[in-house]
Order: C-alpha cells, then structure tokens, then sequence
C-alpha cells in the first residue's frame, strides 16, 4: 500500500510543505523510520535523537516541530493524526461475527444479547446476562450471576468470579481476575481464618483493566471502579475499595483494601497506597510514591512516605548535597580539634611558666 505526500496531507487535514507527489510506502517512530517512510516529529523528539539524522522521507510534525529541508505534513495533534496514518497502512484486523462457537461450554440459564461472540473454551455459568455486540475470547470463564453489558470485549483467559457486573463498553485484557477473595483473615485459636467474602465487582461503563491486573471482591459489599477509569497491567486493588471515575492507575500500583479515590486521579507508576485513606478529586501521586495519610484534592504528592511534591523535591535537593556537607563538616571537625589542641598547648605552657623561671 502507498500514498503520496498530498493524499496523507488530505486525510488528517493537513497543511502540506515540500512536494506533494513524493510516494510514501509505510509510516514508523523516528528512530525506526527509513526512506519511503513518513515518520512522527513531536517536542520530544530533540531530547533522543537529532533530526538532521531522520532517514524518513517526509516527517508529520506541528508548527513548532517543522524541520528544515524534509517535505512535512503539518497538523495540530500530532499523535492523532500519525495513529490514522498508521492505519491507512497497516488497518487493523477486523474481526468476523462467529456467534456461539459449539466448542464454548454456555449454560442453559444464560442470557445473551443481539450479536455475542463468544470464542471456543470460553465457559459461561448459570443466570450470566451479556449484552449486545459484546465478545467474549476463548479460554475465559465467566462464573454465574455476573452481568456484563453491551460492546464489552474480554480478551483470553479472563477470570470473572460470581455476580460480577461490568458496565457497557468495558474492555477486560487476557489474564484479568475481577472478585477473587480479599486479603482478610481473623486469628482464631492461632489460625488465620478467612474473612467474609460476600460482596462483588462493580465496573462503570468504559472502563479499561490491563492484562494480569486483579480486583478483589468487596467483604459485604462492592468493590466499585467509576465510569471512564482506565487500568494499566499488574495492578492490584484491594477488597471494599472505591475507585471514582475517570481515574488513570499505571502499572504496578497496589491499593490497600478499603481505599477511595475521587474523580481524574492519577497514580504513576508503582504507586502503593495504604488500607482505610482518601485521595481526592485530581490528585497526582508520583512514580513509586508511598501513601499513608489522606490526599487532598488537587495534592501532587511524590516520595516514600509521600509528602507535597515542593516540599518532597526540597528535601532531595538536601539530600543531595549530604556527601558535600559530610566533607565540609569533616573539616570542620578537624579544625575544632586543632583548636582544642592549641587550647591545651597554650594552657599548659602557661602552668610550666613559672617553674622554668625557677629553674
């Protein structure tokens, strides 16, 4: 497949600089781009690789990224325009409307919208509801009572535990377990003994769940995720958590049971937030920060124990310059000594005075 320069301007709506007729086969990263190619140019590009060194023949870049001397399309999002442009060259993969395949284990009570897919080994349980247009992929094992609404995709290997509710046009990655038993044991006569696992999942309409990610059932009641929330991989939130909506968790954060969120947090990456606190409306917690009091709304907070971020980035600053202070007080140290030394010369010298004039 191929296009010229002008025919990629025309479909993202760019403006066109250099020569509209030059044939472009394919589109990759700058760092992977070579000549036949249209590659991407954004702000970020100038810190990893110099652009006098691009092998691309033409480059997608906004105002202030147009190099010099390279034909260019010039738009105003940049990553959006490329993504089509990659699909104009490589389209997706669309998938055929199999039906039920006779080789998925589909119980008699289940009850299953206009247009299911569901894939072979797949093995749906008694009074499971799925809605319309929704497809669930082979080896996936949808445990009785749970409910799941319309457009949902459930890639392979999906676990969802009994009375699982996951709202419209979720999408859940292979390897995602939602209601597994919380972390809860009582000691009893020496042994731990598990706690009450009787509540569920509930997720809100377009959520997204990362491969391997796992959320635990609620202990009485639900654990909840808001509407619009996206998971990244390997995350793990606890049993009675209440995640608000439109949230953003990146890989390996982990939440303690009982924890709540307010709406547009974000937590980076490796995050880990303690048992029975708040974090408020668009709260920011940094990479691998510790959590272990309440987060107000708005806070930016980064560190083990995280703390405000000013006051965090006050302290490594500190932190730094320890090795230059641990000299400087060295120094300091032996200075002092020298002093004492002298102080103890001069006033023995003055004790012996008087016995020299003697002699």
């Amino acid at each position: 497949m191929q296009a010229t320069l002008a025919e990629l301007a025309a479909l993202v709506g760019g403006r066109l600089v250099g020569d509209g007729d030059l044939v472009i086969h394919g589109a990759a990263p700058l760092c992977n781009a070579v000549p036949g190619q249209i590659t991407l140019v954004d702000d970020c590009a100038d810190r990893q690789y110099s652009l006098s060194a691009v092998r691309a023949s033409a480059v997608l870049a906004s105002n202030d990224s147009v190099p010099e001397g390279i034909p260019a399309v010039v738009v105003k999002d940049v990553h959006c325009a490329f993504s089509r442009i990659i699909m104009h060259f490589n389209p997706p993969r669309k998938q055929p409307r199999i039906g039920v395949s006779p080789l998925a284990v589909v119980s008699r009570s289940a009850k299953l919208g206009e247009n299911v897919d569901i894939h072979p080994y797949a093995t749906i349980g008694d009074d499971v509801y799925i809605g319309s247009g929704s497809t669930i992929h082979s080896g996936a094992h949808i445990m009785a009572g749970s409910k799941i609404g319309a457009d949902v995709t459930i890639f392979p290997n999906v676990v969802l535990y009994e009375d699982t509710i996951v709202g419209a046009r979720c999408i859940l990655h292979a390897g995602v377990v939602l209601g597994a038993y919380g972390f809860g044991y009582c000691q009893i006569e020496g042994r731990h003994v598990l706690s009450a696992q009787l509540g569920n999942v509930i997720l809100g309409a377009d959520v997204e769940v990362g491969a391997g990610t796992t959320i635990d059932r609620g202990t009485y009641g639900p654990t909840t995720i808001g509407e619009g929330t996206k998971i990244d991989d390997h995350v793990m939130i606890a049993h009675n958590c209440r995640i608000g909506r439109h949230n953003m968790l990146c890989s390996q954060v982990g939440i303690a049971g009982s924890t709540s969120t307010g709406d547009y947090v974000v937590m980076a990456g490796q995050v880990g937030v303690r048992d029975h606190v708040h974090i408020g409306d668009g709260a920011v917690l940094g990479a691998m920060a510790g959590v272990t009091n309440n987060v107000a709304d708005g806070q930016r907070m980064i560190g083990i124990p995280a703390t405000p971020e000013r006051e965090q980035k006050i302290k490594q600053a500190a932190f730094a310059k320890l090795p230059e202070m641990r000299r400087e007080l060295k120094k300091l140290q032996r200075a002092v000594e020298r002093l004492l030394a002298e102080q103890e010369l001069g006033d023995e010298s003055e004790g012996e005075t008087p016995r020299r004039r003697v002699a």
